[in-house]
């Protein structure tokens, strides 16, 4: 039996739910290639960051006054070039190139949280070919005068201005870390987001006693990272409008089945692909068919959401998460 396992996505038509996340393996031309052969239903590129434009910018400004106060005579004198390896005009070239190597969409990536004029990248990363655009905010509030309803409009006037720059679906990925996520979700679509990605993963550092610094560590993720978003896509499935899609934690067609159940439309995959190749596409998606049609579902359509908040006999499950089930029942105590 043939399963249909074709998903809507920020009104994307995407032949599967696997999305390669933003990340190492989407930033090379040949695993790009190598994705879309696998089945890949679509590619997230590594992020443009703010503080690269910024950075660029105030290169070019000094480029622009270098020299101003030297002789006129000295008309064979060049100043340094700014070096464009990395630079926003070199992502732009990457989102072309992109274009060119896979026939699936191609989602670029802007990393910021301010408002300010490095949105209008935004425009040129549409102008490039991009077919959506996701929006990556990552922002940890450490001012203790800066209350709550502060940083959710900060991210809110941040969305507002990246979709005045464009017409591409937009995507919006954010951290769990809001006190009332369903109302903040419900505000960034009203804000301007076609779809949310649940979530950016809250990367904590570490204290080096050798050196007495700070050190930043990037650990791939695991399986049991995904019970976050999948209780927030269940949660949310019923009441938002928008596309959601849930990225950390996905490394097994079981941990793709159960997000589709809570109501994922697409589900991001990088971790598992950088420990086990690219291929491991294929044996993701040959298992989430098997299990379909063991099953007797004939559509992603079919099945998704099904375990959602909404078609859960007892909701209140959700709102408590299993709370007191999961401690009352922990057997792990030794007597």
């Amino acid at each position: 039996m043939s399963v249909d396992l074709t998903t809507n996505y920020l009104g994307l038509r995407l032949k599967n739910p696997l999305v390669a996340s933003a990340g190492p393996v989407t930033e090379h031309p040949e695993l790009l290639h190598e994705l879309d052969a696998v089945g890949i239903a679509a590619v997230v590129l590594p992020s443009l960051w703010e503080e690269q434009i910024e950075h660029y910018d105030w290169q070019l400004a000094q480029l622009e006054e270098y020299g101003a106060n030297s002789f006129p005579e000295a008309l064979n004198y060049f100043p340094p070039l700014v070096d464009r390896r990395g630079s926003p005009d070199d992502y732009l070239s990457r989102v072309m190139l992109a274009k060119q190597i896979v026939k699936v969409p191609v989602i670029a990536s802007l990393n910021g949280r301010t408002r300010g004029g490095w949105v209008r990248y935004a425009r040129m990363i549409q102008e490039a070919g991009a077919d959506a655009l996701e929006l990556n905010v990552y922002f940890l509030a450490t001012d203790p005068n800066q209350t709550s309803a502060e940083v959710e409009q900060q991210y809110l006037d941040l969305v507002a201005a990246v979709r005045a720059e464009v017409t591409i679906p937009l995507a919006v990925k954010i951290g769990p870390f809001f006190s009332s996520l369903p109302n903040f979700a419900k505000r960034l679509m009203e804000a301007g987001a076609d779809g949310l990605v649940f979530f950016n993963r809250f990367l904590q550092p570490d204290i080096d006693l050798n050196t007495l610094a700070v050190a930043a560590h990037a650990t791939l993720s695991d399986s049991r990272e995904l019970r976050l978003p999948l209780r927030w896509i269940a949660i949310l499935r019923s009441v938002l409008r928008c596309s959601l899609a849930a990225t950390s934690g996905v490394h097994t067609p079981a941990d793709v089945i159960k997000l589709i159940l809570a109501g994922a439309d697409a589900v991001q995959v990088m971790s598992v692909l950088m420990q086990r190749g690219v291929g491991h596409v294929r044996e993701l998606l040959e298992g989430i068919s098997r299990w379909m049609a063991e099953r007797d579902y004939e559509s992603l359509e079919q099945m998704k959401g099904s375990l959602c908040q909404a078609n859960c006999p007892d909701p209140a499950a959700f709102e408590r998460a299993n709370y007191m089930k999961a401690l009352v029942n922990y057997a792990g105590i030794q007597v």
